[in-house]
């Protein structure tokens, strides 16, 4: 495919990796060298929306970089051009509506470590696409690490094939726990009562029913949420018959408020999780955020996390098929 296009300039940053022939991210830049403007930039989109599909696609990370967006309505305005359809964050992280489509990203503590993950892989429904915006960068730390998800499995298939096989075939169980209540005081803190947009327990449970979800309450008032099976990995039309890593396993197996194990309830080798882990850490990229910083991630193909940072730092953020 030609990356070729007179709207845009290719540009480079800090942090970019060549990852099987593709650039990621691929960062994009005004034509000419002086800063764009938001107007320019829906321009540029609304004349190539078709060619900037197809770079997501096969590139998997966009950088956007140059113009002035300077606030959520102007993101929002990004976001409406493609015309991609909403989709509803359905997760533990506790986040704000902002503007239209446009939420705060995980309002955990900016010293925690958000990790890897492909947005509400746990859903029936999930987004095909994750765009970020910064608004504040922050002086140090903060960056959004993101991870070839295809990478993990060749490398897991290389060290574990037997095993990888096994859990692909019998699936995957995952156990939360959520309060009643959101407490920002946890990058996973959202209460079941902001999650399924309701106080009534029965039509709660009825909501998650729908979304594969079993549940159990607790005398506290929150609930432990049961998911599985789930698959370990993935395989998404248009992306070279990559096999994705679609799982959570590191992110959940033995916190203390979620677990991972086989759908059976067979516990999970602890190597086998330490070593995915590394891994995964081994294949991230990851750049600076600059002010004014879209991000496009094709969420099927990639993890995503956020490294810990110094305040003040904002991200906003949209999630789209």
């Amino acid at each position: 495919m030609e990356l070729n296009c007179k709207d845009f300039k290719i540009g480079k940053c800090e942090g970019q990796k060549i990852v099987d022939g593709e650039l990621m991210p691929l960062m994009l830049q005004p034509p000419q060298s002086e800063r764009g403007d938001i107007g320019l930039l829906v321009s540029a989109i609304n004349k190539n929306k078709e060619w900037f599909e197809q770079v997501l696609l096969k590139n998997s990370a966009v950088l956007v970089r140059g113009y002035d967006v300077k606030k959520a309505e102007e993101f929002n305005d990004i976001i409406e051009e493609f015309g991609w359809d909403d989709i509803r964050y359905v997760g533990p992280a506790p986040r704000t509506h902002i503007y239209k489509r446009v939420w705060t990203a995980n309002e955990g503590p900016l010293s925690d470590f958000i990790y890897y993950h492909h947005e509400m892989v746990l859903m029936s429904e999930y987004p095909k696409k994750v765009v970020l915006y910064c608004e504040i960068p922050p002086e140090e730390g903060g960056q959004t690490p993101f991870v070839p998800s295809f990478k993990v499995t060749e490398r897991m298939m290389k060290e574990f094939p037997e095993l990888v096989e096994e859990l692909d075939e019998k699936g995957l169980k995952y156990t939360f726990t959520a309060l009643s209540k959101n407490d920002t005081s946890s990058m996973r803190g959202r209460g079941w009562e902001d999650a399924f947009a309701t106080s009534d327990r029965t039509q709660a449970q009825t909501r998650a029913k729908v979304m594969g979800m079993d549940m159990e309450w607790m005398e506290n008032g929150g609930v432990n949420i049961i998911m599985g099976p789930r698959s370990l990995t993935k395989v998404f039309q248009g992306r070279k018959g990559r096999r994705m890593w679609f799982n959570t396993i590191v992110g959940m197996h033995g916190k203390e408020l979620s677990s991972a194990t086989m759908a059976d309830g067979t516990e999970l080798a602890a190597h086998f999780v330490r070593r995915c882990e590394q891994i995964i850490e081994q294949e991230s990229i990851q750049f600076k955020w600059e002010a004014g910083d879209v991000l496009f991630l094709d969420n099927l193909a990639l993890l995503h996390g956020r490294r810990p940072s110094s305040s003040p730092r904002k991200v906003l953020v949209a999630t789209c098929n």
